[in-house]
């Protein structure tokens, strides 16, 4: 399949099911080279190794050889490298896996400008995940709640040139929202079929459909940031949808997956389930060539997800996922393309993310963060209607100042540069410049690293 004919068909939002079957077609393709010419383990990429996880204790039959679900195999149904180390506590009983994870950040926040703003707040979600064998598969139950309607300042936290859902009704502006309490209530169940092929069946009340690559919140790429990216709503805002279900199939270094949900933004009510009719769909493809590669493309038709816009979208991503572990850190990196195609307008709004965490000497991390995102919301429609290609350049680090075998609490900071249109001068100032200063509290590397 020729470059051009192939991209033809990916962009051209007219004929969305062909540019899935040639997206189909190349994953599949690909992944049999992948497998003949790999010296790697047999490894479908569902999170960490069996060595790392001790599966051992499942119970399993000795014919289900395929990986179980594991807490880090991504968010939702989606997958990151298998080399990725989590931050997770574990325990075994009565043949039941149980494992929680999370993250707190306590955080000053300081956005530069005329429209910037300084806050004390936290960025923070826990999770809960019960795995046991079920028949010949397994069943995999997950639960991530947030605390951060109550601890984000009012209308949300700081973020220049972020967009996205309301507050009292008007659209959130230079804020990113908080998540809701329920950010995820939803099951996995894993059959095998064959020694390379298994059967997946994911959904819930707050679930993720197959859209978009592995959510920020997860990606270890983006572990240390405690601010979302610019592009959010343009890449994995779905990641929280009241209404999910998906299915699908994982042929050795392949997984091909749909999804039907319901895709309305999350209202201001938080703490509240928002049930609709399921009537958004998406498909996606995704391929774990080694351990530490994973690639996705996804489409998906959004119908009227925006509270204050009326219509509905066309959404596409995709992305490529790259992890490096050694002995003592590791080098997690993200590139993300996101477009949303506004069916009522006829406007295209496209993202371009690259993400990358360097974890070296076990207890120090650099990062950095640099997107081009469009934005058409950062003025009242009633009078400004125009798209703006909006630059944000992120830098920072984190010194774990507490290491031990069950915590990890980071000090770190960061400072986000930005590019913009001059029109904006007058309301953004020529050149402002954001800065955050932070604590980050988690449960210990699952590897070790940190254990001394």
């Amino acid at each position: 399949m020729g470059g051009a004919r192939l991209g033809f068909y990916l962009l051209n939002y007219g004929v969305p099911v062909k540019g899935i079957l040639l997206v189909l077609s190349l994953a599949l393709s690909t992944a049999g080279t992948a497998q003949e010419n790999s010296a790697a383990p047999h490894d479908h990429n569902m999170g960490q190794s069996s060595a790392q996880h001790n599966m051992a204790g499942m119970n399993m039959d000795e014919h289900a050889s395929i990986e179980l679900p594991s807490p880090h195999e991504g968010s939702g149904t989606s997958w990151q490298p298998a080399s990725v180390t989590g931050h997770e506590w574990m325990w075994m009983r009565g043949g039941w896996e149980l494992m929680a994870h999370g993250a707190i950040f306590i955080d000053y926040n300081q956005q530069g400008g005329p429209r910037g703003a300084g806050k004390a707040e936290s960025v923070n979600y826990g999770m809960l995940m019960e795995q046991h064998g079920l028949d010949r598969g397994t069943i995999l139950f997950r639960e991530m709640f947030s605390a951060e309607s109550l601890t984000s300042p009012h209308p949300g936290f700081p973020e220049l040139f972020q967009t996205g859902e309301t507050y009292h009704g008007e659209p959130l502006v230079d804020h990113q929202h908080p998540h809701n309490v329920f950010a995820e209530l939803a099951a996995l169940y894993t059959l095998p079929l064959t020694k390379k092929i298994s059967w997946q069946l994911y959904g819930g009340p707050s679930a993720e459909p197959a859209l978009g690559p592995v959510t920020y919140i997860h990606r270890a790429s983006a572990a240390e940031l405690p601010m979302a990216p610019l592009s959010h709503h343009l890449q994995d805002s779905t990641h929280t949808s009241f209404g999910v279900v998906t299915t699908g199939f994982v042929i050795d270094r392949v997984k091909l997956e749909g999804s039907a949900f319901n895709g309305r933004e999350p209202n201001e009510q938080r703490w509240s389930i928002q049930f609709a009719a399921l009537d958004s769909w998406s498909g996606r493809a995704s391929i774990a060539p080694r351990r530490n590669w994973t690639a996705q493309y996804s489409i998906g038709r959004l119908e009227h997800p925006e509270a204050l816009e009326p219509g509905s979208q066309w959404r596409q991503t995709a992305s490529v996922e790259y992890n490096q572990p050694w002995h003592d850190g590791s080098w997690a990196t993200s590139m993300i393309w996101g477009r949303v195609h506004k069916i009522a307008k006829g406007d295209n709004l496209n993202s371009y993310l690259l993400e990358s965490t360097l974890n070296f000497r076990q207890r120090n991390y650099a990062f950095t963060r640099l997107e081009l995102v469009d934005k058409d919301e950062l003025f009242s429609q009633a009078t400004v209607l125009s798209t703006y290609r909006i630059g944000a350049y992120t830098f920072g680090g984190v010194r774990d100042l507490i290491a031990n075998k069950a915590w990890q609490m980071g000090l770190g900071a960061d400072v986000t540069f930005y590019s913009k249109p001059a029109t904006l001068d007058a309301a953004y100032g020529k050149q402002p410049v954001s800065f955050q200063i932070f604590l980050r509290l988690r449960p210990a590397s699952a590897s070790g690293h940190h254990s001394h």
